[in-house]
């Protein structure tokens, strides 16, 4: 994005569009099997981190398979013959497996958190990437906050999911084919036994995750929208003061904040049956192997008290991973639901890109041309109708015309912040089409109504305009923009540190370190759009006796409704509904008494 327009560092700023609220439709679920094969594409890049926590999680399941049996065998072989060193041998070699065990838990443990935190900052610099490569239209149908949810909760989310879950899965499938080949070497009747329980806790968990995965969609949703609203309500709390509206603020975030409670207490509620439900059938299926245990034991059946007792064991340790998986459950259904959020954010489409045979110019000559361009937001609905103008280098070009009429759409273009839908616009004699995207825009300084001032010194955020200049050539520009009067009072000049957004100083003040970070840039084509708007009568005309100066020799294009400010452009262009109605300089225009004539009798009688 252009430099001086404050659109480089961090997300791209959300529109002045409000964005959804919270009666919209719901998000309908997508595709989890694909959201998982996503997720994949990242996690493959972690190889060597994921085959060292499979290696672990296959000694720790071994290790955990050799426990239950050497209980068994301690039984029978040592307790009940009352062999008590042979016993404490036993014990001790039992003590040290499962010593090692837990150092290979631990370690399988330490692995997997850093392969999810080496993929969660591969996935997070994907998605701010993506936000630097999204078209302003994007952002113009969002919510800021919404976004910074994704970016933040989401990720957390799946991050979370990752950390646990996977290996979870891993050593989960390890465990329930070892205990069961462990079981079925012992005992084949006390094996079935065991596995009969299986159908019902499948059959348990599909109707729970069929019930509850949609809940955590819109669970995922709703803290999306409430994040939005937090966000918009703090960024514009002044509004909210000036117009008395804190009871309806609040009430509004009442109602977010009940949908997201609602929303969440179903996720939580349905989910939540998963374990009590699983841990009930693993406590049914332990009594039937004791109790089947038992029969065969009494019936003098090749069943022995150690091998109940490391049934016993291998049962709850068979079960075991089953419900660390249903416990896990909603950590992996809120990841996945945010990580479809965050997938969706990734599939969008890129602003244009240039084309392979994109030019770059080292100087603008400034002579730019809009031929018959036609342009809407939405489709059959133009805001643009056939706009055609020629601005000769050095010329300085006004705008003016009714609130909606198009003035800013027309700049929007020129900075390719979005596409015409017909027609061209030339500079130099070229499609701007032709020109490499970021090439266009350093030679075009913009200076917009809503200006925007970065966390940092007030240098920092001057020099954000050329990253190069020295500390003489910011405090100049700042001297041309009339900025360095009141920048020289402040608590630390040039090196105070400004708030986010520059909510430390006054608007007029924030506008005035925009404009030194324009001149400081120093364009080929210089655009205004409402520059002024925010100074006081006295500050703009020492602030237009330092843009003429920055205004000679190049093409500048001012958006005002002052009459100071567009009095002596060379051309002058009255907008209304979209389109051109009046063309000439001031004087001819005044003659005509037409439209532009009447605007400026309004303007001067409100003046």
């Amino acid at each position: 994005m252009n430099k001086s327009s404050g659109r480089q560092a961090g997300p791209p700023p959300i529109g002045r569009h409000p964005g959804p609220r919270f009666n919209g439709p719901a998000e309908k679920p997508k595709d989890q099997k694909g959201t998982i094969k996503r997720i994949w594409s990242y996690l493959k890049y972690q190889r060597i981190g994921m085959i060292s926590a499979v290696i672990f999680v296959i000694f720790s399941t071994l290790l955990g398979l050799l426990g239950p049996l050497l209980i068994g065998i301690i039984i029978d072989e040592y307790i009940l013959k009352e062999d008590l060193s042979g016993t404490i041998r036993m014990i001790l070699l039992l003590t040290g497996i499962y010593i090692v065990g837990a150092l290979f838990t631990w370690l399988q443990t330490f692995v997997m958190i850093r392969v999810s935190q080496q993929t969660i900052r591969q996935l997070r610099q994907h998605l701010f990437e993506k936000f630097q490569s999204l078209p302003l239209s994007f952002f113009d149908k969002r919510q800021q906050g919404d976004l910074m949810s994704r970016m933040t909760n989401d990720i957390e989310n799946l991050n979370a999911a990752l950390s646990q879950s996977v290996i979870q899965i891993i050593s989960t499938i390890l465990n329930v084919a070892g205990t069961a080949i462990a079981m079925f070497y012992l005992n084949w009747v006390l094996a079935l036994v065991t596995l009969m329980v299986i159908p019902f806790i499948l059959w348990s968990t599909k109707q729970i995750i069929k019930r509850s995965s949609k809940n955590y969609k819109e669970r995922q949703r709703d803290l999306g929208k409430l994040n939005g609203f937090i966000e918009e309500t703090i960024s514009n709390s002044n509004i909210t003061t000036i117009f008395g509206k804190e009871e309806q603020t609040i009430a509004q975030f009442k109602e977010a904040n009940e949908k997201l409670r609602s929303s969440a207490l179903k996720a939580e509620i349905i989910s939540g049956l998963l374990g009590p439900t699983n841990n009930f059938i693993n406590n049914l299926g332990i009594g039937l192997v004791i109790g089947v245990g038992a029969i065969l034991a009494l019936s003098n059946s090749l069943v022995s008290i150690g091998i109940i007792a490391s049934f016993v064991t291998y049962t709850r340790q068979f079960f075991r991973p089953i419900n660390q998986l249903s416990n896990l459950f909603n950590t992996f259904q809120s990841a996945i639901a945010g990580a479809e959020r965050v997938f969706e954010i990734l599939e969008q489409q890129d602003e244009v890109a240039d084309s392979p045979n994109a030019i770059a110019k080292s100087k603008f000559v400034g002579d730019v041309e809009f031929r018959q361009v036609q342009f809407y937001y939405q489709k059959d609905k133009p805001v643009l109708h056939q706009i055609s103008f020629h601005a000769k280098a050095g010329e300085t070009i006004a705008l003016v015309g009714p609130t909606g009429s198009g003035k800013t759409t027309i700049i929007q273009l020129l900075n390719r912040f979005y596409e015409v839908n017909s027609g061209e616009i030339l500079i130099d004699g070229q499609n701007i089409q032709q020109y490499k995207m970021e090439n266009l825009r350093d030679h075009i300084g913009v200076v917009l109504q809503d200006t925007y001032l970065f966390s940092g010194t007030v240098r920092e955020n001057i020099r954000y305009g050329k990253l190069s200049a020295t500390d003489e050539e910011v405090e100049q520009a700042a001297k041309i923009a009339y900025a360095h009067n009141f920048i020289k009072y402040l608590p630390m000049g040039y090196e105070t540190m400004l708030v986010s957004g520059g909510m430390n100083l006054s608007q007029g003040q924030r506008q005035l370190i925009a404009i030194a970070r324009a001149i400081l840039e120093d364009p080929d084509i210089l655009i205004l759009d409402e520059a002024t708007s925010s100074v006081d009568t006295m500050t703009e005309v020492q602030i237009q006796k330092g843009l003429n100066n920055l205004m000679q020799g190049r093409t500048s294009f001012v958006i005002a409704h002052r009459l100071k400010t567009i009095e002596n452009a060379d051309q002058i262009l009255v907008i209304k509904d979209g389109s051109i109605i009046e063309h000439g300089n001031h004087d001819s225009l005044m003659e005509k008494k037409g439209f532009y004539a009447t605007l400026q009798h309004q303007l001067q009688v409100q003046a």
